[in-house]
């Protein structure tokens, strides 16, 4: 992994490829960086169960800080994520200045206004995002960036290989349209939301031509309890949009003090193809995203419990192959109860069901009652198929 040296001289040598229209949110992108599919092995929407595509969302935990950025992506990596999600937005496009009151947790973040709080975070543009992409393609990851607006879709296009709805736009028409009309996948989480306001959403994409469509379930509530998790309905996503899209979640409650993860466990045995945990680099930190968050440690930990389950879990189908020595040794085969003369007919009573590694499986119980012995048993004897007539 490669940081730059100097994230000045390296911001400086970006923003020579780009004539930015200071007066506007255009950009002229002179050179895509992501041209591809995802960068991920295998694919974001088609996954295994317990092997769930995951999303680290940095966010802006960052709080405007590109070092700190690059290196959280590179402890995303090395905890085994899938990709590393921010946030693009400017304060202005997207909350009033005067009536946009905070929906978190005051006691954790204590500024009382989104516009206030957003504004903080939203110093990054197009140089900073090439940056934060090229970089996630050098260590092995997807670099993913909810847009908030219009301009960010188009900007964020070239370097992403799915688009991020949150959860609060799910009902912005002209958003949704605008990334469904990207031909991209689509992740939208769908917290504080009906399943008639989902199924608009999933119209209005579908529409503007999305093909390959991810819903999260998702509490809007920072930190949400563990009471109103509600992941059952993780469930009932998968009953009525399983045939339509990939059903994952996208979770806000808080870690244990040990950093575990039990929610994210959970949902991904209920069958979330998808996971996405707001990451941080300090869960101490002041801030709405940083103490609900996991950190390197608790993605690391989540990562190997999912490979452990995974490993119990196995293969729908039963393996006789690997319990082949039980089998054999194990079952029972059929023996006589008694010492028997040649040409009896053998009854029940004349039988007994002992473990052995040879012999006729008691299986075949009903089939050997009724036939007739060609040579003398001793009593134990294991009865064999040439002993019958």
């Amino acid at each position: 992994m490669l940081l730059p040296l100097d994230i000045d001289e390296a911001i400086g040598a970006l923003l020579k490829q780009y004539w930015i229209d200071s007066g506007s949110t255009s950009f002229l992108i002179s050179k895509p960086y992501f041209e591809g599919e995802s960068l991920v092995s295998v694919q974001i929407m088609h996954r295994d169960y317990l092997d769930p595509y995951v999303i680290a969302e940095i966010g802006v935990n960052h709080e405007g800080s590109l070092a700190r950025a690059l290196k959280m992506i590179d402890s995303v990596a090395s905890a085994g994520g899938h990709a590393a999600k921010f946030q693009t937005y400017k304060a202005a496009t997207l909350a009033s200045r005067d009536s946009s009151p905070a929906y978190w947790d005051t006691t954790k973040e204590a500024t009382p206004s989104q516009f206030e709080l957003f504004s903080r975070y939203d110093s990054f543009g197009v140089a900073e995002y090439e940056i934060l992409a090229e970089h996630c393609a050098e260590v092995g990851i997807d670099f993913l960036s909810t847009p908030f607006d219009l301009p960010s879709v188009s900007m964020l296009a070239p370097y992403m290989p799915a688009f991020k709805i949150a959860s609060a736009d799910l009902t912005n028409v002209p958003l949704v349209r605008e990334i469904g009309a990207q031909g991209k996948p689509v992740i939208m989480s769908i917290g504080a939301s009906t399943f008639d306001e989902i199924d608009r959403a999933m119209g209005v994409l579908t529409s503007a031509g999305a093909t390959q469509i991810g819903l999260l379930h998702c509490v809007l509530r920072y930190p949400t309890p563990p009471a109103d998790a509600n992941l059952l309905v993780i469930s009932s996503l998968l009953e009525r949009y399983g045939q339509d899209a990939t059903v994952g979640y996208s979770d806000h409650v808080a870690p244990n003090e040990d950093g575990d993860v039990p929610s994210l466990l959970l949902a991904s045995s209920l069958g979330a193809r998808i996971i996405e945990k707001h990451f941080t680099d300090d869960r101490s930190a002041v801030g709405n995203d940083h103490y609900h968050a996991f950190d390197e440690s608790g993605l690391r930990r989540f990562t190997r419990e999912l490979a452990q389950r995974r490993e119990l879990a196995g293969s729908p189908t039963p393996d006789t192959l690997s319990q082949r020595t039980a089998i054999q040794n194990a079952r029972r085969r059929i023996c006589v109860a008694q010492d028997l003369r040649s040409g009896t007919v053998l009854l029940e009573s004349d039988l007994i069901p002992l473990r052995a590694n040879q012999g006729i499986e008691v299986a075949e119980w009903d089939q050997i009652v009724g036939r007739s012995l060609r040579v003398p048993k001793t009593k134990y004897d294991v009865l064999l198929i040439s002993d019958l007539e």
